[in-house]
C-alpha cells in the first residue's frame, strides 16, 4: 500500500491553473473520504480500477496514477515548453483538470492517452499566455555537469530543443518516450501518417549520429528526478484538498 505523501503548507498559485476555467458543482474533497480497503500493491492495479478508486476519493489510487504517468506528461510538456519549471506546472494543471473531470473520461480509450492530451493542451495554453516559457535558458546557465554522461545528455536535449515544435513533440513521444505511432497520434490528435511524416522530418533535421545517440540515451533525456516527481505529486494533492473542480474545455 502506498503511503500518503506529506503535503506542503504552501500551494502553487500560478495563474496558468486558474485562468479561463469555470467551476462545476464541487464534489467532496479528498480529505472528506476514508481510504479504500487496503490493497497489497497499488502499483499492480490497472488504470481503470485506479480511476474508479479515485472517483471514490482514494488518495492512494490517484497518487499511483500520477506516479505512473509523471514522466510521460512531463516529457510532453517539456517538448513544448523549454523551461523545466513551466513544464512541471503544465503537468500539475493536467492532473487537477483530470481529477475534476474523471466522469468525462471514456473507458473505451486509454487513460494514459487521455491524460497525455490534457498535458498537451495545458502546455499549449501556458505557451500562449507566457511566451517566455518557450525561451531556452542561455547555454552558459544550463547545468551540463562535469561528467561525460551529463554533457552528452545536455547536448542531446539542446539538439532536440532546436527542432521546430511540431517535429520535436513527435520525436520526444516516439523516440524518447517510446510510444507506438498510434498512441502518439491519439495523444496529439493527429493521424498516424502525419506522425510518421513528422518523425521522419525530425530525424532528417538531426544529424544521423545525433539520432542514434538519442535512441541510445532515451531513458535519460528530459528525465524527471524522483525529487521532482515527489514534488509534483505533493503539490497536486495539496491543491485538490482546497480547490473545487474545473470544467474541461471542449477538446
Amino acid at each position: 500500500m502506498l503511503e500518503q505523501p506529506r503535503l506542503p503548507h504552501s500551494t502553487d498559485t500560478s495563474a496558468g491553473l486558474q485562468s479561463k476555467r469555470a467551476v462545476d458543482s464541487p464534489p467532496s474533497s479528498l480529505a472528506a473520504h476514508s481510504p479504500s480497503p487496503a490493497v497489497a500493491n497499488f502499483g499492480e492495479l490497472p488504470d481503470l480500477l485506479l480511476v474508479e478508486r479515485t472517483r471514490g476519493r482514494d488518495v492512494r489510487a490517484f497518487e499511483t496514477l500520477m506516479r505512473r504517468y509523471n514522466r510521460r506528461l512531463y516529457r510532453i510538456a517539456r517538448s513544448i515548453l523549454s523551461k523545466d519549471e513551466t513544464a512541471e506546472e503544465a503537468v500539475r494543471a493536467a492532473y487537477i483538470r483530470a481529477f475534476a473531470n474523471l466522469d468525462r473520461y471514456e473507458p473505451a480509450g486509454k487513460f494514459g492517452a487521455w491524460l497525455a492530451r490534457l498535458a498537451f493542451h495545458e502546455a499549449l495554453a501556458l505557451r500562449r499566455h507566457s511566451p517566455a516559457a518557450t525561451s531556452p535558458a542561455p547555454m552558459a546557465q544550463r547545468s551540463a555537469g562535469g561528467d561525460d554522461a551529463a554533457i552528452n545528455r545536455q547536448q542531446l536535449e539542446d539538439a532536440i530543443d532546436a527542432l521546430p515544435e511540431v517535429f520535436r513533440t513527435v520525436l520526444v513521444l516516439r523516440v524518447v518516450e517510446d510510444l507506438a505511432g498510434v498512441e502518439v497520434a491519439v495523444c496529439l490528435g493527429l493521424n498516424e501518417t502525419t506522425v510518421r511524416t513528422r518523425l521522419f522530418r525530425a530525424q532528417q533535421r538531426l544529424k544521423s549520429d545525433v539520432t542514434s545517440r538519442v535512441r541510445a540515451a532515451a531513458f535519460n533525456i528530459f528525465e524527471l528526478t524522483s525529487e521532482r516527481c515527489d514534488s509534483i505529486v505533493a503539490q497536486v494533492l495539496a491543491r485538490l484538498h482546497t480547490l473545487a473542480p474545473v470544467a474541461a474545455d471542449s477538446r
